[in-house]
């Protein structure tokens, strides 16, 4: 296959592979891809390449096989996969990758345009790896490439591919969702998203210090690691219990120490958030009170959760933040595009038989906080190896 675009791994070969789930080749490869990647002595600046090299362990991945393991069913890849990866996650790629592989598919995958550091620390050990002789077999599985937005070449992949991994927008989704394809293959698209976190402020306040700092040092992983850019990445803090004022006080204070120390936005994220905040005065009816605690950490306090409206996709450290009584106030917000709920101060049981009875129409994960980025086979309420390979019935 030959196309106009930059090879940064593979190309020469057909991907014209596809085995089983879990192949035992595919899994080998991403054990000796995960050490090499934590070989890297830049690994120690990234903490989502430490997550991606976490993720592709033997171990984890062997706990996952167990889930699909059946020796009564025959299941393989569905043969050529096209991913469109988001230009503002730079590891998505990587993990939209990883799927295809364990699914047992041959893959295609755009990366973004711009140079993220990320992406030549992955690309670099993907190469090593597929260097390997052991390997010949994944490598004819796989092609990274990069190109501009040229609808020519986006058109020709999907019409010769047998699915399409589509991360983006609501617009680019339906934008690449025109564009004609296969009969049978299949769309898996991961469209526009928001998060929210929900935090029991009694809980919160009762911590020992060194645990509210680890909480924080949580959030501020689940958030400002990519920019707040992810879905999964909170926007809104829902405080529940009868500890608002003091909690928010203890929480945001924290977590601007943290923030001073650790996060070097771009010049840009001071001027976008200032903007942000005089959007919302003029639009939004719904504001309490907000805090300028530094340029990249703004909060804003509802009056009330009263609308999905009030869900504004933000990054950079910009916050909304509401006070709740009862946790079904929540159904207010819900709605499809509801992904992830990150939580502190409530157990397991307690949310799963709330939301049992409830039967919200959203929602995909819940999570304790800290864990938002930590990517699953189950996504945006798919079971991706299902999704991306197919069953051979026999009765």
């Amino acid at each position: 296959m030959s196309i106009n675009a930059k090879y940064l791994v593979g190309g020469k070969a057909k991907l014209s592979t596809f085995v089983e789930p879990f192949n035992p080749r595919v899994v080998e490869f991403l054990k000796d891809f995960s050490k090499e990647l934590d070989n890297q002595k830049k690994i120690k600046n990234y903490p989502d390449l430490k997550a991606l090299s976490f993720f592709c362990r033997e171990k984890n991945i062997l706990i996952f096989r167990k889930r699909y393991h059946n020796q009564d069913t025959i299941r393989y890849g569905l043969g050529l996969l096209f991913h469109i990866t988001p230009s503002n996650i730079p590891t998505n790629f990587a993990y939209s990758l990883i799927f295809g592989l364990l699914a047992g598919n041959s893959n295609i995958i755009k990366v973004p345009s711009m140079d993220f550091e990320e992406i030549k620390i992955i690309c670099k050990c993907l190469n090593v790896t597929l260097k390997l002789k052991k390997h010949t077999e994944v490598k004819n599985m796989i092609a990274i490439i990069k190109y501009s937005n040229r609808d020519e070449i986006t058109k020709k992949l999907s019409l010769i591919c047998d699915g399409r991994l589509i991360w983006g927008g609501d617009q680019t989704v339906k934008k690449i969702k025109e564009f004609e394809t296969k009969p049978k293959s299949v769309d898996v698209p991961f469209s526009d998203r928001y998060s929210v976190t929900l935090l029991n402020s009694e809980k919160f306040i009762n911590l020992p210090e060194y645990k509210k700092n680890i909480l924080i040092q949580n959030f501020y992983n689940d958030t400002y690691v990519a920019d707040q850019n992810a879905c999964s990445s909170p926007h809104l803090i829902l405080w529940h219990g009868k500890f608002f004022v003091k909690a928010r006080t203890k929480f945001w204070s924290a977590l601007n120490e943290l923030v001073k120390k650790k996060y070097n936005p771009p010049a840009i994220s001071s001027v976008d958030n200032f903007s942000r905040l005089a959007s919302n005065f003029i639009t939004n009816k719904n504001i309490k009170s907000y805090q300028i605690l530094n340029k990249s950490l703004y909060v804003v306090t509802l009056k009330k959760i009263e609308s999905k409206k009030i869900i504004e996709k933000s990054k950079w450290g910009f916050f909304y933040e509401c006070d709740i009584l009862d946790l079904k106030s929540i159904e207010h917000i819900v709605e499809r595009k509801l992904q992830t709920i990150t939580y502190f101060g409530f157990t397991k049981n307690y949310l799963s038989n709330f939301f049992k009875k409830h039967n919200f129409h959203g929602i995909d994960r819940i999570v304790p906080i800290g864990q938002a980025l930590s990517i699953n086979l189950i996504w945006d309420g798919y079971d991706l190896i299902k999704m991306l390979s197919r069953e051979i019935d026999i009765k």
